[in-house]
């Protein structure tokens, strides 16, 4: 029952946030965008509850990013160029959902993307009209970050 719950509420929120995006039209156009970043988990990124910000990224973090958009964690697009995080609210006529196929498929991955730009208290919402280009993963191993980072160690 509790489950239920909290899927309910991600999907009235998520639903709030679409909405609010769509009805932004309403007082702002939008700016239309071509980025180039990385799709993120947006929830371990932020919390830092897996190590910092360079143990979040790339092939190291690419399972575990991918259970959290499955679980309806929100996915982000980390530019490349000055570390901005926007949320990906749909990605072409995919909006069913923020766990959908299309972003499981190229979570973890380098992406150039065009599309729209909305921004309400702060945060800025992406509507991808586009995936110009898919370089895949990025190779980001253990071998250069190491296994566990120091802070998501239980045995300090």
């Amino acid at each position: 029952m509790m489950k239920r719950l909290r899927t309910m509420a991600l999907a009235a929120i998520t639903m709030g946030l679409t909405l609010s995006v769509n009805i932004s039209g309403y007082t702002s156009e939008g700016e239309k965008k071509t980025i180039t970043g990385e799709v993120m988990d947006t929830w371990c990124y932020v919390s830092q509850i897996m190590g910092g910000s360079d143990f979040v990224v790339g092939s190291t973090h690419h399972v575990c990013a991918v259970w959290c958009a499955a679980g309806g964690i929100p996915v982000g697009l980390l530019d490349k160029s000055d570390g901005q995080i926007y949320m990906i609210m749909a990605v072409g006529d995919d909006t069913t959902s923020v766990a959908n196929q299309t972003l499981l498929d190229i979570q973890s991955h380098e992406i150039t993307v065009s599309g729209t730009v909305f921004e309400l208290d702060g945060i800025k919402y992406l509507m991808i009209d586009e995936i110009q280009n898919d370089m895949g993963v990025t190779n980001r191993t253990h071998e250069v970050v190491g296994i566990l980072p120091p802070e998501a160690n239980p045995g300090n």
